[in-house]
C-alpha cells in the first residue's frame, strides 16, 4: 500500500513538471510569434520605403517623402474607433475613408506615406494588438529640406509589452524601453536608402 502512495506521489510530481514545461513552451512560442511577425512587418516597411524613394535633389542617393517620418500616421493615431476594441477589427477590415487606397490609383507622396503607414500598422496588429511601429532617422544633413537626407540611416522599430515569468528578471534592451512605462521587447531594422 505504501509503495502505491509513493508511486502516485512521484507520478504527480512528474506531471507537474510536464505541465510547467508546457506552460513555458507556450510562452516561448508566443514570444517567437511576436518576434517573427515583427521582423516581417519591419521588412515590409523597409521595402515600401525603397519602393517610394526618389533621387535626392540635395545629394547623392535616395530619399522618401517627409510624411513617412510623421509618427501620427502610424499605429492608427490619425483614426478613431467608436467603442474601442481590437485595432485590427476597428481599422483593418476595410480601408477607412480618410486613407486613400493607393493600390490601383495614382497617389501623391503624402497619400502614399499615409497608405503605407496604414498598411504596415494593420500588418503589425494582425497577430499582436499591442504592438506599435515607429520610423526614425539619423539625419546626416540637417540643413536640407528632407527629414531624412540621402545616405542617412532609417530605423524601423516594432515594440510590444513583455512579461517576466517564473520570477526571473529579463535583461531588457535599452532601445526598446525608451520612454516606456512597462517592460518592452522589440525588433529594430536599420536601412540606408
Amino acid at each position: 500500500m505504501v509503495e502505491v502512495l509513493v508511486t502516485l506521489f512521484i507520478l504527480s510530481i512528474g506531471l507537474l513538471g510536464v505541465a510547467s514545461l508546457q506552460f513555458i513552451g507556450s510562452l516561448s512560442n508566443a514570444d517567437a510569434l511576436n518576434r517573427s511577425q515583427s521582423v516581417l512587418v519591419a521588412q515590409q516597411l523597409t521595402e515600401r520605403l525603397r519602393a517610394a524613394s526618389v533621387m535626392s535633389q540635395a545629394g547623392d542617393g535616395q530619399v522618401v517623402a517627409n510624411e513617412y517620418f510623421d509618427a501620427g500616421r502610424y499605429n492608427f493615431n490619425n483614426l478613431s474607433c467608436p467603442g474601442g476594441g481590437n485595432p485590427f477589427d476597428c481599422f483593418c477590415i476595410e480601408i477607412p475613408n480618410s486613407v486613400r487606397d493607393c493600390r490601383g490609383q495614382n497617389c501623391s507622396a503624402a497619400e502614399l506615406a499615409t497608405f503605407d503607414a496604414y498598411e504596415v500598422s494593420c500588418s503589425a496588429v494582425s497577430s499582436n494588438p499591442e504592438v506599435t511601429i515607429g520610423l526614425s532617422c539619423e539625419d546626416n544633413n540637417l540643413l536640407d529640406v528632407n527629414s531624412c537626407s540621402a545616405g542617412s540611416k532609417h530605423s524601423v522599430i516594432l515594440r510590444w509589452p513583455t512579461q517576466n515569468w517564473q520570477n526571473t528578471e529579463r535583461r531588457l534592451n535599452a532601445e526598446c524601453n525608451v520612454d516606456a512605462s512597462e517592460p518592452m521587447d522589440c525588433v529594430i531594422v536599420d536601412v540606408t536608402l
